[in-house]
Formats: C-alpha cells, structure tokens, sequence
C-alpha cells in the first residue's frame, strides 16, 4: 500500500490539489454556509478528473505496461483498484478540508447578522461528504476510465471536461433536471426537503458501476 501512494500521490500532485482547494476557498465568495457545496463540487469534479486519469496510464508511458500485461486482469485490477481509492480518499479528505477553509476564511460573511449561525450544520455537513464522495468517485473513474481506453492520460482529461462543461450548465440543468450528475449543485437550497437531488447522484453511482464492471475489459484488450 505505501509503495502505491508514493507511485498515485507524488508531492507535486498532492501540494497542487491542495492550493486548489484553498485557492478556491479564497477567491470563490458564499454568502451562506449552504453555498459551500454549490461551490465546492465543481471544482472538486475537475479535481478528480484531472487527479485520476493517469492511475493507470502511467504505467503505458512508463513503458512498464509490458510487465503489467504478463499478470493476471485480476491482478492488474486489484492493484488499479488499490490506487482509485488511495486517490479518492485523498481527494474526499481534501474536500472536508476545503468545506473548512470556507468558514476559516469567509466565516464573518457566513455568519454574517444578515445570515445567522444555521442549526443542524453538522448535518448539513454530513450530506455534502455524502454528495462529494459520489461525485469524487464518479468523474474520478470516468476519466480513468477514458485514458485506460484511449491510453493517453489528455484524452481522459478532455472526455471528462467535454462532459462536466455539458453538464455544469443551465441547458444541462434544464435538460436533465434532479437526473444530472450535478444535481446537487442545482437543487433547491431554500427547500430541504427537497431530496430529488438523489436521482442525479443514484445515475452516477450506477454508472460508476458500469464503468468498474468494463475495467477488465479495457485492461485486458488496451493494457
């Protein structure tokens, strides 16, 4: 395990997702805690695209793919497995702690007398890291996904972007409605018990699914 978080969590990697994430805490204003995630998770989508898409790519341009192809798909699988969670928990950590650098540094606009101190924070908390992780693993695996198919890491960067511009748009929301894959950024913060919402999140969980279930696949005939 340590060998692979040095091989998928270089310094230059995880120094950069860092100052992002606080970069973005800095520059992005929320006048209201409920603002937070509708700021956090587009970023964090771009994050995990551009995070994830050389998990195993880097294998190819490293020329050590000739090995890989002498193991067993199961083998490969395990270990690629292995690296996706190692960066999805990194990024899910990195999530947390920008959801608290909002309040670090925009705490006096947050708590503002126009906007009091909201009851059930840490509740409002615990949905956005529910919300986060699903998105996270999502575009994490899609771009993944794509590189592994195309073998070139901007393709899976590009693919990825192509449909976060898609999505992350008024046609998208117009379009797609509580089914987008960011249907949490679009929902109704003044309603909530408004929990449509889900929808968007169960279409990328199922589709995160399918793209693990097509992984071996992609390895066996593209790695």
């Amino acid at each position: 395990m340590k060998k692979e978080c040095r091989i998928v969590l270089p310094f230059y990697k995880t120094a950069f997702a860092a100052a992002f994430v606080v970069i973005l805490s800095l520059v992005r204003g929320v006048s209201m805690s409920l603002e937070i995630g509708i700021a956090l998770e587009p970023a964090m989508a771009v994050l995990a695209a551009a995070f994830c898409a050389d998990t195993y790519v880097l294998e190819i341009v490293s020329g050590r793919s000739e090995v890989w192809r002498l193991y067993p798909v199961r083998n490969r699988m395990c270990v690629v497995g292995r690296r996706l969670v190692i960066q999805e928990l990194y990024l899910l950590l990195l999530a947390a702690a920008g959801y608290g650098c909002f309040f670090l540094f925009q705490g006096r606009e947050i708590f503002s007398f126009m906007n009091p101190k909201p009851v059930g924070e840490l509740q409002r908390f615990l949905v956005y890291l529910g919300a986060i992780m699903v998105t996270l693993v999502f575009w994490g695996i899609l771009s993944h996904t794509i590189a592994s198919l195309c073998r070139n890491l901007w393709c899976g960067i590009g693919g990825s972007l192509i449909l976060w511009i898609l999505t992350f748009s008024e046609r998208g929301d117009r379009c797609l409605g509580p089914w987008n894959v960011f249907s949490y950024t679009f929902r109704n913060v003044e309603d909530s018990s408004d929990m449509s919402w889900l929808l968007g999140k169960g279409v990328c969980i199922i589709c995160s699914v399918a793209m693990c279930a097509a992984l071996p696949v992609i390895l066996k005939k593209r790695g």
